[in-house]
Protein backbone atom coordinates (compact mmCIF):
# COMPACT_ATOMS: atom_id res chain seq x y z
CA UNK A 1 0.00 0.00 0.00
CA UNK A 2 1.32 3.47 -0.69
CA UNK A 3 1.49 6.38 1.71
CA UNK A 4 1.19 9.46 0.70
CA UNK A 5 4.03 11.22 3.15
CA UNK A 6 7.17 9.54 4.43
CA UNK A 7 9.76 10.62 6.74
CA UNK A 8 13.07 9.22 7.05
CA UNK A 9 16.23 10.17 9.17
CA UNK A 10 19.35 11.52 6.52
CA UNK A 11 22.74 11.60 7.85
CA UNK A 12 24.95 14.44 6.60
CA UNK A 13 28.36 13.91 6.46
CA UNK A 14 30.15 17.10 6.55
CA UNK A 15 33.65 16.82 4.66
CA UNK A 16 36.53 18.69 3.15
CA UNK A 17 34.77 17.66 -0.21
CA UNK A 18 31.24 17.88 0.26
CA UNK A 19 28.17 16.61 1.77
CA UNK A 20 27.61 13.34 1.88
CA UNK A 21 23.95 12.26 2.38
CA UNK A 22 22.84 8.82 3.30
CA UNK A 23 19.70 7.46 4.35
CA UNK A 24 20.42 4.45 6.62
CA UNK A 25 17.05 2.98 5.85
CA UNK A 26 17.47 3.51 1.76
CA UNK A 27 20.61 1.69 0.89
CA UNK A 28 20.92 3.03 -2.39
CA UNK A 29 19.54 6.09 -1.94
CA UNK A 30 22.96 8.73 -1.60
CA UNK A 31 22.68 12.34 -2.71
CA UNK A 32 25.22 15.03 -1.93
CA UNK A 33 25.61 18.67 -1.93
CA UNK A 34 28.89 21.52 -2.08
CA UNK A 35 30.88 21.54 0.09
CA UNK A 36 28.98 24.23 3.06
CA UNK A 37 26.12 24.27 1.18
CA UNK A 38 23.36 22.74 4.39
CA UNK A 39 20.45 24.44 2.09
CA UNK A 40 21.50 22.47 -1.00
CA UNK A 41 22.05 19.54 0.89
CA UNK A 42 18.49 19.39 2.60
CA UNK A 43 17.44 20.18 -1.33
CA UNK A 44 19.01 17.39 -3.00
CA UNK A 45 18.06 15.22 0.10
CA UNK A 46 14.42 15.91 -0.73
CA UNK A 47 14.15 15.10 -4.20
CA UNK A 48 16.65 11.97 -3.80
CA UNK A 49 14.21 10.99 -1.51
CA UNK A 50 10.91 11.12 -3.35
CA UNK A 51 12.41 9.86 -6.45
CA UNK A 52 13.85 6.78 -4.61
CA UNK A 53 10.46 5.73 -2.77
CA UNK A 54 8.54 6.27 -6.24
CA UNK A 55 11.07 3.98 -7.47
CA UNK A 56 10.44 1.37 -5.00
CA UNK A 57 6.63 1.56 -5.30
CA UNK A 58 7.26 0.89 -8.83
CA UNK A 59 9.08 -1.78 -8.22
CA UNK A 60 6.76 -2.98 -6.07
CA UNK A 61 9.37 -3.25 -3.02
CA UNK A 62 8.78 -2.75 0.47
CA UNK A 63 9.20 0.62 1.85
CA UNK A 64 10.64 -0.40 5.63
CA UNK A 65 9.53 1.52 8.63
CA UNK A 66 11.62 3.96 9.30
CA UNK A 67 14.42 4.20 11.82
CA UNK A 68 14.00 6.83 14.97
CA UNK A 69 16.46 9.95 14.83
CA UNK A 70 17.26 8.81 18.45
CA UNK A 71 18.60 5.67 17.07
CA UNK A 72 20.67 6.55 14.31
CA UNK A 73 24.40 5.91 15.03
CA UNK A 74 26.48 9.31 13.81
CA UNK A 75 30.38 9.43 13.47
CA UNK A 76 32.45 12.75 13.89
CA UNK A 77 31.11 15.66 11.79
CA UNK A 78 27.93 13.86 10.77
CA UNK A 79 24.57 15.50 11.62
CA UNK A 80 20.70 13.33 11.15
CA UNK A 81 18.55 15.29 9.71
CA UNK A 82 14.77 14.31 9.12
CA UNK A 83 13.84 14.73 5.61
CA UNK A 84 9.69 13.99 4.41
CA UNK A 85 8.26 14.10 1.20
CA UNK A 86 5.11 14.41 0.02
CA UNK A 87 4.67 11.66 -2.96
CA UNK A 88 1.25 13.15 -4.69
CA UNK A 89 3.22 15.86 -6.56
CA UNK A 90 6.14 13.60 -7.01
CA UNK A 91 3.84 10.58 -8.80
CA UNK A 92 2.45 13.11 -10.99
CA UNK A 93 5.21 15.11 -11.89
CA UNK A 94 7.24 11.57 -13.39
CA UNK A 95 3.86 10.55 -14.48
CA UNK A 96 3.13 13.58 -16.81
CA UNK A 97 6.79 14.18 -18.02
CA UNK A 98 7.76 14.07 -21.76
CA UNK A 99 9.38 10.85 -23.21
CA UNK A 100 10.96 11.95 -26.65
CA UNK A 101 10.27 9.55 -29.44
CA UNK A 102 11.30 9.49 -32.68
CA UNK A 103 8.89 8.55 -35.48
CA UNK A 104 9.87 8.78 -39.45
CA UNK A 105 7.69 10.65 -41.99
CA UNK A 106 8.00 11.02 -45.63
CA UNK A 107 10.14 14.78 -46.53
CA UNK A 108 6.79 15.64 -48.57
CA UNK A 109 4.70 15.18 -45.94
CA UNK A 110 7.15 17.20 -43.11
CA UNK A 111 7.99 20.06 -45.03
CA UNK A 112 4.27 20.34 -45.37
CA UNK A 113 3.55 20.57 -41.78
CA UNK A 114 6.42 23.22 -41.52
CA UNK A 115 5.02 25.29 -43.93
CA UNK A 116 1.73 25.04 -42.37
CA UNK A 117 3.12 25.81 -38.70
CA UNK A 118 2.08 22.65 -37.30
CA UNK A 119 3.19 21.30 -34.12
CA UNK A 120 3.50 17.28 -34.71
CA UNK A 121 4.48 16.64 -31.32
CA UNK A 122 0.84 17.71 -30.28
CA UNK A 123 -0.65 16.96 -33.19
CA UNK A 124 0.66 13.45 -32.83
CA UNK A 125 -0.34 13.24 -28.75
CA UNK A 126 -3.82 13.97 -30.10
CA UNK A 127 -4.02 11.35 -32.34
CA UNK A 128 -2.69 9.16 -30.15
CA UNK A 129 -5.06 9.58 -27.57
CA UNK A 130 -8.08 9.34 -29.32
CA UNK A 131 -6.59 6.36 -31.28
CA UNK A 132 -6.06 4.81 -27.83
CA UNK A 133 -9.88 5.51 -26.63
CA UNK A 134 -7.92 7.61 -23.27
CA UNK A 135 -8.44 10.75 -21.19
CA UNK A 136 -6.55 13.62 -22.26
CA UNK A 137 -4.35 14.12 -18.72
CA UNK A 138 -3.79 17.75 -17.94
Amino acid sequence: MQKNRYSFVAVFSYDDDGICIEFPDLPGCCPCADKDDTEMAIKNAHEALGLHLFGMEQDEELIPEPTSIRDIELKEHEVPVLIDVFMPPIRERIKSRFVKKTLSLPAWLSAAADADGVNCSKLFQNALIEYLGIQKQN
